[in-house]
């Protein structure tokens, strides 16, 4: 029957004569149960191994194993455990600012390609999964397709989960892939000396992955993301590397934030409740130099319904239909990737907690320890080293959570009130300066807004990727590392969306740290329920002076929540005992020669005028006021 479906579709050449060979087996998902089966081998059985043959060696890659509440699925080798950021490579002849394979490897990829299809048609069974890229429910869905061995089942629970998967009945006449996953993990071992590799091969027809890794971050999810990317490339539109959430205040207001970011920038956490202590109060800041804290008393937070976690469509479609100067966005993904890294006790996220212990349909769970009958808990985060204790724990759990599964989530496009950029920020001191400077919020004019979305900057003690030395950037939109094309294309779109979009606002959030003392993701909860409250960012004079970083565009003079005020200090860093205008100003040194360093990378003949005179202005160290008159709308 699977393979009777396969003659329904419009496939490679390469492909079709692997699916139509007799000696392969054939699976194709019909329910999601059928893919949890698959996950285990073909029957509920406690645990399975995913295993592979390599040079005659056999190496177990994988092992799942099944627990009351889904799947736990572990990676023997650490370094499977985390996204690798320059995994990525391209082949083939399109515009890209990515290496190519040739570039890295010294040779061509067609002769891999052959070698990778002659590698699935020895397989004895491979999945075969229809899925969904996009959001087919607002007009912006993309026919797309998995071929894996099957026992590999528990990649395609995780993009069935990601995606959306189409069931094999519902499979139609004609049905042609834009986009096609290859899965064969041995390839790393055999052609790439044990890295993630994941090779994206580009027509206008057709984009195809081969994913030569198991860990599904860098494909299911980001390779999935850069189809969209180079789909919307193509027709002139963005998917936004941000979260989103629409708040419902004590009072009644309807309010949308949508935050962007690199990696580990706050996107997650951004869609998440507030977190409390267990008195109610919420640790606002903490001081490092001497443990003082600092609370704040919010007595109702205001109701959250997600609409985005990472992965937001922001078609020029949504706005006209919408009929708004505001940016307009709708979710790109069927299910949303939660890094639980932050959960390392009971009670810590009681919320995400129960969806997890008690869900509505078995979830699948990476990186945190569960064992066969067990219930998985989200504080039980897989070991990394073994030793002496303390023990180190991975730093990136995650759980696929469906997001029909996610209460109060919201399915229809949204009209953003203020977008918002997060940086994870290292403590900055007298003894110690860092960019550590950046306030509890900051109100940055439009031609500084798209400035901070070239820079991108990864920032300080990044849990979800590889670890890099010092600070590094994402590039444009935060979004560069899942971009097959090019960046400047990208720039350009970014920056005619700000301007077509003037009644959207944007600020600066960061997250960890500011300046001496940390804060964790409190700023940021406090922040959204700030502007919740009073509907945006419009202050009255005064309100906001011209931070000491023009970087940082406004700071506030002053914050009340709940009537309560939010100390000076940490609206603006400078003021801090600990870190003084001296070492402030070091930290906006780095910033600055950070930024210079970045968006000269897009001085370009193809960028926009507009964006020539803003790269300008910085590359000339500009005033607050100066980044004001380029995009005056605000």
């Amino acid at each position: 029957m699977s393979r009777e479906i396969c003659h329904k579709m419009v496939l490679p050449p390469e492909l079709r004569k692997v699916l139509f060979n007799d000696s392969v087996e054939i699976v194709m998902p019909e329910t999601r149960e059928d893919i949890i089966r698959f996950a285990l081998g073909g029957e509920m059985r406690p645990s399975f191994d995913v295993t592979y043959d390599v040079a005659g060696k056999k190496i177990r890659e994988v092992y799942v194993n099944l627990c009351k509440n889904g799947l736990a699925v572990n990676y023997d080798d650490i370094y499977m455990r985390r996204r690798d950021p320059d995994c990525m490579v391209i082949a083939d002849d399109l515009p890209t600012d990515k290496e190519t394979h040739e570039e890295r490897f010294g040779k061509p990829f067609e002769p891999i390609r052959d070698e990778t299809f002659a590698w699935l048609s020895e397989q004895k069974e491979l999945i075969v999964m229809p899925f969904i890229a996009g959001n087919e429910h607002v007009g912006l869905g993309y026919e797309a397709l998995l071929v894996a061995p099957s026992n590999a089942s528990f990649f395609a629970g995780g993009l069935s989960d990601l995606q959306g998967f189409l069931p094999a009945s519902k499979v139609r006449n004609m049905y042609k892939p834009k986009a096609i996953i290859y899965l064969a993990p041995t390839f790393r071992h055999t052609h790439y000396d044990g890295q993630q590799i994941v090779v994206h091969r580009r027509s206008y027809e057709m984009h195809e992955i081969f994913s030569y890794n198991l860990y599904p971050g860098p494909s299911a999810k980001k390779g999935i993301y850069g189809v969209l990317l180079n789909i919307g490339e193509q027709e002139n539109w963005i998917t936004l590397h941000a979260a989103t959430a629409r708040l419902i205040t004590p009072y009644e207001m309807t309010f949308t934030i949508l935050h962007e970011g690199a990696s580990g920038g706050g996107k997650s956490e951004m869609i998440g409740p507030m977190h409390r202590l267990p008195d109610g109060r919420v640790l606002m800041a903490k001081n490092t130099s001497n443990g003082t804290e600092r609370h704040l008393t919010i007595m109702d937070d205001s109701e959250l319904h997600p609409v985005t976690d990472d992965m937001a469509l922001a078609h020029p479609k949504l706005q006209r239909d919408h009929k708004t100067q505001k940016l307009v966005v709708a979710d790109a993904e069927n299910g949303w990737f939660l890094r639980v890294n932050h959960i390392d006790k009971y009670g810590t996220d009681p919320i995400t907690e129960g969806m997890t212990i008690h869900p509505k349909e078995p979830l699948i769970f990476i990186n945190i320890d569960g064992q066969p009958g067990s219930t998985i808990l989200l504080w039980e985060h897989i070991i990394d080293e073994i030793g002496e204790k303390p023990y180190k724990p991975c730093p990136n759990p995650r759980v696929i959570m469906p997001r029909h599964d996610v209460a109060n989530h919201v399915d229809e496009p949204v009209k953003v009130d203020i977008r918002s950029f997060g940086i994870r920020t290292p403590p900055c001191t007298r003894e110690k300066p860092s960019y550590g400077i950046v306030g509890m919020f900051h109100v940055l004019p439009p031609a500084l807004a798209w400035l901070w979305r070239l820079a991108a900057p990864r920032g300080h003690d990044n849990p979800s990727i590889v670890e890099t030395e010092g600070m590094t950037s994402e590039g444009v939109g935060s979004f560069s590392p899942f971009l097959t094309g090019k960046n400047v294309n990208q720039a350009n779109l970014l920056l005619e969306q700000i301007v077509n979009t003037p009644s959207t606002r944007y600020i600066l959030i960061p997250n960890q740290h500011i300046g001496v003392f940390n804060v964790g993701f409190s700023g940021q909860w406090i922040t959204r329920e700030f502007l919740a409250r009073r509907g945006g960012v419009r202050f009255r004079d005064g309100a906001l002076i011209n931070s000491r970083c023009p970087l940082l565009g406004y700071a506030l003079n002053s914050m009340k929540v709940d009537g309560q005020n939010i100390p000076k200090y940490l609206l603006q860093v400078e003021l801090q005992n600990e870190v003084g205008p001296e070492a402030y100003d070091i930290g906006a040194k780095m910033l600055s020669d950070f930024f210079k360093k970045e968006i000269k990378k897009f001085q370009t003949p193809e960028l926009l005028p507009l964006g020539q005179r803003i790269i300008e202005a910085c590359l000339n160290d500009a005033t607050v006021d100066n980044y004001f008159n380029l995009i005056p709308k605000m």
